[in-house]
């Protein structure tokens, strides 16, 4: 029954330090049997992904509802174990998987990396060519962070929105015009690039493949934050854990491709790839212009800058590969 654990709930913890930025809320809740589960509640009031989206309901309950996690390879796990919409609120129940949760703190070997790789590979040969229907579209996800998405949200009670701009404001200041142009053009048209996207070999794809969504405990890796599900390339998933999560791997960004390629199979497409190389910066452009001009720390600056270089020439690659 929904809530039947709520009613069995002995101490009950407001969880503000965890990693997530959308304003989901968590608490952590200790049952009367010992047991320790998460709740995740999210509306669109407080979380900016619904709001920017549009939803209801929130995505990852209908992910687990339609019992497509379930229906995960035996690779990759979930750890939804109940949810309910209560209003405009929707709510998840989880396994509360302690410190195997990782944090921006935690690195991963090149090793580790290749392990999840593999994983995560399992996922997208088991469902390529047959993602469930009715996902996040691809145009939304491609252009999440877009500023005509964002500038509504702005004075919501998440401050992301206006950091967002302000970081595509930086973007177009300090990135040349032959990349700046097409990618603010792709932000406010993303449809040409979905369905460039669209048009290669799809799968189901988690859409925000990163360290702080996963959990990891005795080699084996459990997918957390299912909130944009995508029918996509497996391409796009690894371009998106590169594009922030790379400075915590040991690896480079062309030997995690290569070793996502290596793992892939038949899911890996290089046409995809390259692709999804220019929808990542569609997606974090913002993000990484922003910490190359204003983190604090001058170390991270200067990475940070090297690492949008890097990403500036291979929206150049796509851009001039005629793929578009």
């Amino acid at each position: 029954m929904a809530g039947e654990y709520l009613d069995d709930t002995v101490e009950r913890i407001r969880m503000t330090d965890h990693e997530g930025k959308s304003g989901a809320l968590l608490e952590r809740l200790t049952l009367a049997d010992g047991r320790r589960l998460i709740v995740k509640r999210f509306s669109p009031e407080t979380d900016l992904l619904m709001a920017a989206l549009g939803d209801v309901v929130g995505r990852e309950y209908i992910t687990w509802s339609r019992g497509i996690l379930d229906a995960l390879p035996a690779e990759v796990g979930h750890a939804i174990i109940d949810g309910w919409v209560d209003g405009d609120e929707t709510v998840i129940v989880m396994r509360d998987l302690g410190d195997s949760v990782l944090t921006w703190q935690d690195r991963l070997s090149r090793h580790q990396c290749r392990q999840m790789l593999a994983a995560v590979a399992a996922q997208h040969r088991a469902f390529l060519g047959a993602a469930p229907g009715d996902l996040t579209p691809l145009s939304d996800l491609v252009s999440l962070f877009a500023p005509d998405r964002m500038a509504p949200l702005v004075g919501s009670t998440n401050p992301l929105a206006a950091i967002v701009l302000r970081g595509w404001d930086i973007f177009g200041e300090t990135v040349p015009a032959d990349v700046v142009e097409p990618i603010f053009a792709l932000l406010a048209g993303p449809r040409r690039l979905a369905d460039a996207l669209q048009a290669r070999p799809t799968t189901l794809v988690h859409g925000d493949l990163a360290t702080v969504n996963m959990a990891v405990s005795d080699g084996e890796l459990t997918l957390l934050d299912w909130a944009m599900p995508a029918d996509a390339p497996g391409a796009l998933d690894i371009a998106r854990f590169v594009a922030g999560c790379s400075s915590v791997v040991d690896a480079s960004r062309e030997e995690i491709i290569a070793d996502y390629a290596a793992v892939a199979g038949p899911a890996y497409d290089e046409i995809a790839m390259r692709l999804s190389l220019l929808s990542a910066l569609v997606w974090l452009g913002w993000n990484k212009a922003l910490d190359a001009a204003e983190h604090p720390d001058p170390v991270v600056r200067k990475r940070e800058q090297e690492d949008l270089d890097w990403w500036v020439e291979q929206a150049r690659l796509t851009l001039g590969s005629g793929l578009l």
